[in-house]
């Protein structure tokens, strides 16, 4: 364990030592995002019954800020080691892919609940969020974060310049994360998006964890639930087959 335990904290220790940077500005960037919407939207009726729209706000700007930053955090980490060179010092200890996997994981998802729980704090100082099942926003939290650190490793894997990381995100995570009802419901959008929106892991992650806070969601909670959990799974089983591969690692 001691190969697994020296990357986790090497991973941890990568996003802590520039907390102001990693952390605290995505919470301000999130901040942003509230106080701006809140004001404009301030008349807007919410999806959920007796929910106010600046309230129905805060958990998918949290949970935004959670999955971008997961995946910043595996994906940065990895083309920066592989642009520098020291990828090596890393590839030569006797490491399992599964040490691999978890240690880039486990960290990615440290510092996607740490912005997530500073962006939860600082909402509640402009609207009440009330909890209604604490064991679905830990289930979408964790699932979120660790699928969105999987889905960064791949990216860091595929990557070879950082312009390329740099498409990746803004082509694909960018989109998925903004379109998958932060700032709405779907249920105010036209049949059309509707099926286009539902077509979208995203949502489910989003709305799932809405549900943990109001007990009121766009969907079912099982099937919310049911695709996060097989789209983790899924993008866990292809990083650990690209990591084991040594897919632009050893090649």
């Amino acid at each position: 364990m001691t190969g697994f335990l020296t990357l986790l904290t090497k991973e941890i220790l990568r996003f802590w030592k520039v907390a102001f940077q990693t952390i605290a500005a995505p919470v301000l960037t999130a901040l942003l995002y509230l106080l701006i919407f809140a004001h404009v939207m301030a008349e807007s009726n919410a999806a959920f019954r007796g929910v106010a729209y600046d309230q129905f706000l805060i958990p998918g700007l949290a949970m935004m800020s959670m999955l971008q930053n997961a995946f910043a955090n595996t994906s940065s980490s990895l083309i920066q080691s592989k642009i520098t060179g020291n990828i090596i010092f890393i590839l030569l200890p006797p490491l399992t892919h599964w040490d691999y996997y978890f240690a880039y994981v486990i960290a990615a998802t440290a510092r996607a609940l740490a912005v997530g729980l500073g962006v939860f704090l600082v909402g509640v100082l402009v609207a009440h969020v009330p909890v209604a099942h604490p064991w679905a926003i830990l289930a979408f939290a964790l699932l979120g974060s660790g699928l969105l650190a999987a889905l960064g490793l791949i990216a860091g894997l595929w990557a070879e310049k950082f312009d390329q990381l740099a498409a990746f995100q803004n082509f694909i995570v960018m989109p998925l994360t903004f379109l998958a009802g932060v700032f709405y419901s779907i249920q105010s959008l036209p049949p059309v998006w509707q099926a286009v929106s539902r077509c979208n892991p995203f949502f489910y992650l989003i709305d799932g964890f809405r549900y943990g806070f109001f007990g009121q969601s766009d969907v079912a909670i099982s099937l919310s639930l049911s695709v996060t959990v097989l789209s983790f799974l899924c993008l866990s089983a292809v990083t650990l087959y690209l990591i084991k591969s040594g897919y632009k690692l050893r090649h």
